[in-house]
């Protein structure tokens, strides 16, 4: 009996070694494992997908961001345009050429060891991108004639009317009074412009609550953005949970109201 005691007594040391070094072995790989799941974070946000906030109502009612509302948290997925260009009707995510970033202000800290810690947290995603980054829909691809209206006040691509169901707002146009032809023209109009190879057609979904394509139609490109600045298709709501789920054109929908009408 004496020495059964005497070895559970001796074995308790061994124990409390064996427990030390698991922890001393853990704090040694903590790091290692931090590294490690950073590392995969930024392959994944550059490479896969990201989620990005929508922060105006351009693409109201399709996703939220008006005001007083929460704005939408949406995966934009990566790959899908490594093997082909965005095709018409996509939602993407795109980096707003120059001509589009007048009204946009740095969200960085103006303090230098803040904004570098900023950086480093938007390479990670847990910080957004100090850049412009818009959420439209593609209207037109490189080639195309994009222009409004028809008789009925529906854009045109190559002369064909488009069913766009996901436009609940837009300019009025009232055939024989308010149209592309009468002396007060419908502020739905735009001239055609041939989309250039390379490049897209960008208009909201909340038409006229939208800088679109439309808005830029002066600049060296016609209004267009290269396609090398899409950043990936809207694909999921990740955020509120009310709205989770894919980027589909609402049932039913409310109907919005343009300034001036």
């Amino acid at each position: 009996m004496t020495d059964d005691k005497d070895s559970g007594a001796s074995e308790t040391p061994k124990k409390k070694k064996k427990q030390a070094g698991k922890q001393r072995s853990f704090l040694r790989e903590l790091p290692v494992l931090i590294v490690v799941a950073l590392v995969l974070s930024f392959l994944l946000q550059t490479f896969v997908a990201r989620v990005y906030l929508i922060p105006s109502e351009s693409m109201e009612p399709t996703l939220h961001g008006c005001d007083g509302c929460t704005g939408d948290r949406i995966v934009v997925e990566k790959i899908g345009y490594r093997f082909g260009d965005p095709k018409q009707g996509d939602v993407i995510v795109f980096l707003g050429p120059d001509s589009w970033n007048e009204r946009y202000k740095s969200i960085r800290s103006s303090n230098a060891v803040i904004r570098g810690l900023q950086n480093v947290g938007s390479l990670i995603g847990v910080v957004p991108p100090d850049e412009n980054d818009l959420v439209k829909r593609v209207i037109a691809t490189g080639g195309q004639k994009v222009e409004c209206c028809d008789d009925q006040g529906r854009v045109l691509v190559d002369g064909k009317p488009l069913d766009e169901p996901y436009v609940i707002n837009d300019f009025t146009f009232t055939p024989g009074t308010l149209t592309c032809t009468t002396p007060q023209q419908s502020r739905r109009c735009f001239a055609p412009v041939t989309v250039p190879d390379g490049n897209l057609w960008m208009m909201g979904d909340n038409r006229c609550n939208s800088a679109d394509s439309r808005f830029h139609v002066q600049d060296e490109r016609q209004g267009t953005i290269p396609i090398d600045n899409v950043r990936g298709r809207a694909i999921f709501i990740a955020l509120p949970l009310s709205r989770i789920g894919l980027i589909r054109t609402p049932d039913d929908p409310p109907k919005l109201r343009c300034p001036g009408q």
